[in-house]
């Protein structure tokens, strides 16, 4: 997954299509654990737009979005919060979520 910046987000989640981002902080070690369960699971779904940014340089989208903590997974459609979750639990959470996103 790569980092994105503010204008590329905000490009992004307007489009007709599922777009997922993971929001974390570089020193978060729980953020490390649920990137790399979000990289295995991403693979399942190539017709899902996947992102991350560090929410140390997007404040504005921070309090806008009311991120409580890190890590946290933003699921959107169309410029509309679908969910927001801060437990990722596991790779098999993560697969059911998507799973049920992409079938509604």
């Amino acid at each position: 997954m790569k980092d994105w910046t503010k204008s590329l987000l905000l490009e992004e989640i307007e489009k007709d299509q599922i777009t997922v981002i993971y929001f974390y902080t570089p020193m978060c070690g729980t953020c490390q654990v649920a990137k790399k369960m979000l990289e295995v699971t991403k693979e399942l779904f190539p017709s899902f737009q996947f992102g991350m940014l560090d929410v140390n340089y997007i404040p504005d989208i921070s309090v806008k979005w009311e991120i409580e903590s890190v890590p946290c997974l933003m699921v959107f459609q169309n410029g509309e919060i679908l969910e927001k979750i801060y437990a990722f639990h596991s790779v098999e959470y993560l697969y059911n979520l998507f799973k049920s996103i992409q079938t509604t």
